[in-house]
């Protein structure tokens, strides 16, 4: 092994001294030892090394991290692709919601305590309450949160509740969202438990929990959050847990829509898709929409097309409006070909009913859990049918909708 003294050796050669300062001058320069160079080993990075280490966080703290970087819904996922693929259709899309509350139609009630809330929150300069919205779907439960944010002018990050299956999910979404801003969550009944207990002490103090570690060693650290409103919408209000419910400050009911209202959203949504189009045609569409929006401009859309290939892009009349949900088998009720066969059924094999759920479901080859909660809902609503406790029963209003005599019907009641 070669020693190398730190000492100066004699060296009789003259040029020693002169290669000794060149040596010292660039040790100081370079600031490596004497014995790494004149070894031709490569500078020491013993020192880079340390300091890289410090600046590492710890395996806890990394796993803390880790956890508060969500990765990207399968909504968010979608809405990307759709945005490349085709942005137009996109845009046409969104630009049918409306804008603000006085462009949305309907829901009277709700809009002057959401005007009230609003007004009330900024003045105040703070964050809405939290607001729960349940009903039917296709009533505007997304488009009002949009709406709002609007009005509060904060931004509104949208997603579903089977997106957020992990913790990270809503942990990453919670610390992203700025003062005020709003998170909105679809079919929030169907959050799983471990996310839905991440949301009790973010809407009631604002804060992130977040447990490190397990076991006995297991350590609970906490992120202070920004105040935000947290709006929930669901079909099922019922399936909701009491700790999570009684959390929000509103909680309110959306209606089906009247026909009038149905005809100004028809008028306005053809307006905004360049569709001509007359009140008698708006008016057919929305009797037949089922007391939804959404029904409403899908059929708007279809009467649309008809026209354009039919009738040579003319004005969507009535009588137009009518050919074209006839050719869709959609009367002006608004029953299509499986709620009349539905009833048919129900009529002609079992005298009216009484019919159990599942007699009906072979009896029509249709699903049972379909039948009950795709189709049997808006019958009861309109009352075409009733429930018993021996099965389903045709009322005489059903009856007279397909054209069977009243006092048939009245017979097979009794």
């Amino acid at each position: 092994m070669a020693i190398i003294s730190s000492k100066p050796s004699p060296n009789p050669n003259p040029d020693s001294d002169r290669t000794g300062d060149q040596v010292d001058d660039q040790t100081a320069q370079n600031s490596t030892p004497v014995s790494e160079q004149s070894l031709g080993k490569p500078p020491s990075k013993k020192s880079t090394r340390r300091n890289v280490k410090k600046d590492q966080p710890s395996p806890e703290m990394q796993q803390a991290l880790d956890l508060l970087q969500a990765e990207a819904t399968p909504e968010e996922k979608l809405e990307d692709k759709l945005e490349k693929d085709s942005p137009e259709q996109v845009s046409v899309d969104i630009n049918i919601r409306p804008k603000n509350l006085e462009d949305y139609i309907g829901q009277k009630d709700l809009k002057e305590l959401l005007h009230i809330a609003i007004a009330a929150a900024k003045s105040r300069s703070s964050a809405l309450d939290h607001l729960l919205l349940y009903g039917p779907p296709g009533l505007g439960k997304t488009s009002l949160a949009l709406i709002i944010a609007q009005e509060m002018g904060v931004q509104c990050k949208i997603t579903s509740a089977p997106a957020l299956e992990r913790p990270r999910d809503v942990a990453g979404l919670l610390v992203s969202l700025q003062q005020g801003d709003i998170l909105f969550i679809d079919e929030i009944h169907r959050l799983p438990s471990v996310t839905e207990e991440i949301l009790y002490p973010a809407m009631e103090d604002y804060r992130l929990d977040i447990t490190i570690g397990k076991g006995q060693g297991a350590r609970i650290r906490s992120v202070q959050l920004n105040k935000f409103t947290l709006i929930g919408a669901t079909t099922r209000i019922g399936a909701l847990s009491s700790p999570l419910r009684d959390r929000f400050g509103f909680v309110q009911h959306f209606r089906f829509y009247e026909q009038d209202e149905l005809t100004q959203i028809v008028s306005r949504s053809a307006k905004i898709l360049e569709t001509p189009i007359h009140d008698d045609g708006a008016i057919a569409i929305a009797a037949r929409s089922r007391g939804t929006p959404r029904i409403a401009n899908r059929l708007l859309k279809r009467v649309r097309d008809y026209a354009e290939v039919k009738a040579k892009g003319e004005q969507i009349t009535g009588t137009i409006a009518e050919s074209a949900l006839e050719l869709f088998n959609v009367d002006p009720k608004g029953l299509d070909w499986i709620d009349r066969k539905l009833l048919t059924v129900l009529i002609e094999n079992f005298n009216g009913g009484p019919a159990g759920l599942d007699t009906l479901a072979a009896a029509t080859g249709e699903d049972a859990h379909t039948i009950e909660e795709v189709y049997e809902p808006y019958l009861l609503q309109i009352g075409y049918i009733n429930r018993t406790p021996r099965g389903r029963v045709a009322t005489a209003a059903a009856w007279k909708h397909l054209g069977y005599p009243v006092q048939t019907a009245i017979a097979g009641l009794l």
